[in-house]
C-alpha cells in the first residue's frame, strides 16, 4: 500500500525560510517593489527556481495556459496543494514572500521554464508495513 508523498515545502528551500522573516520583520518586504530595493530575493529565486520573478513574468506561456498566477492567493494555496507543493508557514498560513516565488514556480512545475530543487527519493519504511512487521513479530512468538 504506497502512501501519498509528503508536500515539499516552500519555505524549506534554502533561503526562503530567511526572506520570509524578513518580510514577517518588515511588512514592505513582501512587496513586488522590495525586489529592486532587496537583491537577495533574485537570488534565492535564480538559487532555488532557476529563473527570477521578472524573467518568469515575461517569460512565453504555452497554448492553454490557464493562469494560475492570477489566482487570489488563498486559491493558489490549494491549486500549489493539488500540485504537490506547500506554500504555507506552519500555522498554515500562505508566506508572506509568495508573490515573490509563485510565477517561477508555476512554471517549473509545469515544465514550462526553471527548474525544481532536487528531491532525494524518501527512504522511510513506510508506517503501515512496519506496524505489520512487528505484528508478524509478535505472533510467531506466541
Amino acid at each position: 500500500m504506497d502512501r501519498p508523498p509528503a508536500l515539499r515545502r516552500l519555505i524549506d528551500l534554502p533561503g526562503v525560510s530567511d526572506l520570509e522573516y524578513r518580510a514577517i520583520l518588515r511588512r514592505d518586504f513582501a512587496e513586488p517593489e522590495a525586489r529592486a530595493e532587496h537583491p537577495e530575493i533574485d537570488e534565492c529565486s535564480v538559487k532555488t527556481l532557476g529563473l527570477t520573478a521578472d524573467q518568469a513574468q515575461d517569460w512565453p506561456r504555452p497554448a492553454g495556459w490557464d493562469r494560475p498566477e492570477r489566482l487570489p492567493i488563498p486559491a493558489q494555496v490549494a491549486a500549489f496543494e493539488a500540485e504537490g507543493w506547500d506554500v504555507t508557514d506552519d500555522k498554515r498560513r500562505p508566506l508572506r514572500v509568495l508573490g515573490h516565488f509563485n510565477q517561477q514556480l508555476w512554471l517549473a512545475i509545469r515544465g514550462v521554464a526553471g527548474s525544481l530543487p532536487f528531491l532525494p527519493d524518501d527512504d522511510r519504511p513506510d508506517p503501515w508495513g512496519a506496524s505489520l512487521a512487528a505484528e508478524a513479530k509478535r505472533f510467531r512468538k506466541r
